[in-house]
């Protein structure tokens, strides 16, 4: 049994979805369940809807916007045929009614991004049932059960494995598709997994199937050893132990969300990072593996803010200040990407977002002086040779610096 999982660029248009049902009619024979994103930027876009509707601002525009892409894909798949247009009105309806709520930001966002996964997968679960492959449209937000926990919901992984199991029936039927990223709380609130979480989707639906693998279709050849934007002569991983890949996520590297690795390494479920654009490559494989050498990676994290926490009472950093800096972190569900302490003063970088850098600061102005700088990028080099530290030194204002046996981190101002 496969499980694939295809991203917004592998869906971006009417020729990226034929490319992609190409690629799945090789598998056709094959027990597969498929896994889609939100198609292209409409992620981005409805982030943007969201916004301006919180803000009081117009909505129109954009919504027509939107719902202009999605049909001009339809009318370039299907014609004037058995369209899946009277569906996409629906959805589209419903996020007009999701747009409009007095709930938090994070629940709100939820009932209203999650719309593109459910927009995506209609137009391409009634595409490859028109080209003669045989389809069940799933709607992943009955299978994967979560707690309420909105923008970042955490798997409730026994009620999950229980109806995820009820696919199997379907599953010899034909193929399988569902959304990535969404998933839904014991009250009936959509709920989603994290920003890029549809590679988790296909970890946690392949973990309970007890898949053969799981394989990501990339627009890159594999797992480079550096963004191919940023580094010229980036190099391919053909293989990554486990441990090495979770390692990488978590100091950034985007090609894989970073909570896709753990529940596949317990079953020990190989994990593929293929490219849609040349579909025959092998690319990458992460499994459990042992290698000589690691080829040195950089990894950098855009959009980051460095929080200082000052004592105002001459007293130091100690065990009870980081405990309270901790566990309003924890309360805020806040990730820390790197921390550093003096005596005195106790420093995190996170990834920026307004809205929880001010609770942190509202929460915590009594205890100490805080101070923050945004705009600023993290980088780290794994399996690091001299040269390349040297490197991130010319030049570049370091606001904060680690070297340990195996990682160079940098924060760099601009």
């Amino acid at each position: 049994m496969l499980v694939f999982k295809f991203g917004g660029a592998s869906i971006k248009n009417a020729e990226a979805i034929k490319n992609m049902a190409s690629i799945i009619k090789k598998y056709s024979d094959e027990r597969l369940l498929v896994v889609v994103s939100a198609m292209g930027k409409t992620t981005n876009a409805l982030e943007d809807l969201l916004d301006k509707s919180r803000k009081g601002e117009s909505t129109i525009d954009a919504l027509n916007h939107l719902k202009e892409y999605h049909l001009n894909i339809v009318s370039e798949l299907f014609g004037l045929k058995n369209t899946p247009t009277e569906q996409l009105n629906g959805i589209f309806s419903d996020l007009e009614k999701a747009l409009v709520s007095e709930s938090s930001y994070d629940e709100h966002y939820d009932q209203v991004v999650s719309k593109g996964e459910l927009l995506s997968s209609t137009i391409v679960e009634q595409y490859l049932s028109s080209t003669g492959i045989n389809t069940t449209w799933a709607d992943s937000r009955n299978y994967i059960c979560t707690d309420d926990n909105f923008r970042s919901a955490y798997v409730n992984w026994e009620e999950s494995l229980i109806e995820i199991n009820k696919l199997n029936r379907i599953l010899d039927q034909g193929i399988i598709l569902t959304q990535g990223f969404i998933g839904k709380a014991e009250n009936g609130k959509t709920t989603t997994l994290g920003r890029e979480g549809s590679d988790f989707s296909a970890a946690v639906f392949a973990t309970c199937l007890n898949a053969d693998s799981v394989t990501v279709w990339k627009d890159v050849p594999g797992i480079l050893n550096a963004d191919p934007k940023l580094v010229a002569d980036a190099q391919l991983f053909n293989q990554l132990p486990y441990k090495e890949a979770a390692e990488m996520t978590y100091y950034g590297a985007s090609v894989i969300h970073p909570k896709t690795i753990k529940p596949l390494a317990n079953k020990n479920i190989p994990l593929y990072v293929r490219s849609f654009d040349h579909p025959d490559e092998p690319g990458t494989i992460i499994h459990e593996c042992e290698l000589e050498a690691i080829l040195p990676t950089t990894i950098i994290k855009t959009d980051q803010c460095l929080v200082s926490f000052k004592v105002i009472d001459f007293s130091f950093i100690n065990e009870e200040n980081l405990s309270l800096i901790f566990g309003e972190l924890a309360k805020l569900d806040i990730k820390i990407n790197i921390m550093q302490n003096s005596a005195i003063s106790f420093s995190i970088v996170i990834d920026y977002r307004p809205d929880k850098v001010e609770a942190l600061l509202g929460h915590m102005k009594d205890h100490f002086e805080i101070r923050y700088n945004t705009g600023l990028v993290l980088a780290t080099v794994k399996n690091y040779q001299q040269n390349q530290i040297d490197e991130y030194r010319k030049g570049k204002k370091l606001l904060l610096e680690q070297i340990s046996r195996n990682n160079y981190r940098a924060l760099i101002g601009s």
